[in-house]
């Protein structure tokens, strides 16, 4: 009975706050990748579509106080209902070297707008692991020099914060210098105890979370609200088998397949988004092992790569409730597919560690 109490009263709970929630913008992917592979996928909760022209972007230096108009940007173009709106880092030239070297195809093609080009002019899409962001709304001044705040940001409103403003985190050895710090996976999370985990590797907000963090966090923890997964992953071929270049290493690409929709529990709450075939996959993210409880209504389950490769294949027998899916040896973003008796298909996102 307590447990009955205890599952009524989360499930209370979530729903007064889908009640207070799912009605703003707010940061649904970070990426922090190789080089200047750097991206911010925006979440529209609601069932309307947002312009973006409202809003803007800040970055916070190596646990900088304040943020200047040089260090943000205005955003542009609209996010649709339930969707979301790709920024990448605006370095697409072929030819750039160093600072300026190009962002990988793969995460040009996820981008659905780029910005900051020049450093000089902008340099809020600059960051590295140790920088906090902020998204807020708000008409930027003209001044470059201006502070970030109400009382020079027309409308200005806090919509969400990743990092933790002012502080600037340690890396492994526990010192500060440079940009080589990120927030861990370890309390108090700035020290370098445990793993780095905003800096080369990628973050996707936790699906229960239905809003943005408005306040600046007393510790930073990544893993409360958000999953880590690397920056690249391993290219396999059909069979699951590492794939290896001319020169005998392994074949790297960019881990950034789940950039273009999130996976939020708002969409639950429109009746339209809602699918005959909903499955549930447990634990998610997983260290390799994966059950779908498939309600009798799933023959085939396909797990693909990012890149769209099948690496397996199960057939499931009509009685079978619960389906037990091993795959240990895989690491990254990948997708189910799952097929109904009736032969419709829905995708769902697996994060293996």
């Amino acid at each position: 009975m307590k447990q009955i109490l205890l599952l009524l009263s989360f499930s209370f709970t979530l729903l007064a706050n889908a009640q207070n929630s799912c009605n703003e913008l707010f940061i649904s992917e970070y990426v922090e990748g190789w080089s200047n592979n750097k991206a911010l996928e925006i979440y529209n909760p609601t069932d309307n579509p947002i312009d973006l022209s409202g809003y803007f972007v800040s970055r916070y230096s190596n646990g900088a106080t304040t943020a200047t108009v040089a260090n943000s940007v205005q955003l542009s173009g609209v996010v649709p209902p339930k969707g979301v709106y790709v920024g990448v880092i605006a370095k697409t030239d072929p030819n750039g070297t160093g600072q300026e070297a190009p962002v990988w195809d793969s995460l040009q093609a996820k981008a659905d707008g780029f910005y900051c080009a020049d450093y000089n002019v902008s340099n809020a899409w600059y960051w590295n692991g140790n920088d906090a962001i902020l998204l807020a709304k708000g008409t930027l001044p003209t001044t470059s020099t201006a502070v970030v705040n109400a009382t020079n940001v027309t409308g200005f409103a806090i919509i969400d914060v990743f990092g933790k403003i002012g502080e600037n985190p340690a890396n492994e050895t526990g010192t500060s210098s440079g940009n080589d710090g990120a927030w861990s996976s370890q309390f108090p999370y700035s020290t370098g105890l445990g793993v780095l985990l905003t800096k080369d590797h990628s973050l996707i907000r936790k699906a229960t979370i239905l809003k943005g963090q408005t306040m600046n966090p007393s510790f930073f923890d990544p893993l409360l609200e958000w999953d880590s997964i690397p920056p690249v992953i391993v290219r396999l071929d059909a069979n699951g088998d590492t794939l290896y270049g001319v020169s005998g290493n392994p074949i790297l690409d960019g881990n950034w397949s789940s950039l273009g929709t999130h996976e939020c529990d708002c969409n639950s709450i429109s009746l339209t988004t809602q699918t005959k075939l909903s499955p549930s996959i447990y634990p998610n993210p997983s260290n390799g092992l994966v059950f779908v409880q498939t309600q009798n209504d799933v023959r085939k389950i396909q797990v693909i790569t990012a890149l769209g490769q099948q690496v397996k294949e199960l057939n499931i027998p009509s009685a079978q409730q619960v389906v037990e899916i091993h795959l240990e040896q895989l690491h990254g973003v990948y997708f189910l597919r799952l097929t109904s008796n009736s032969g419709e298909q829905s995708l769902h996102k697996v994060i293996l560690r």
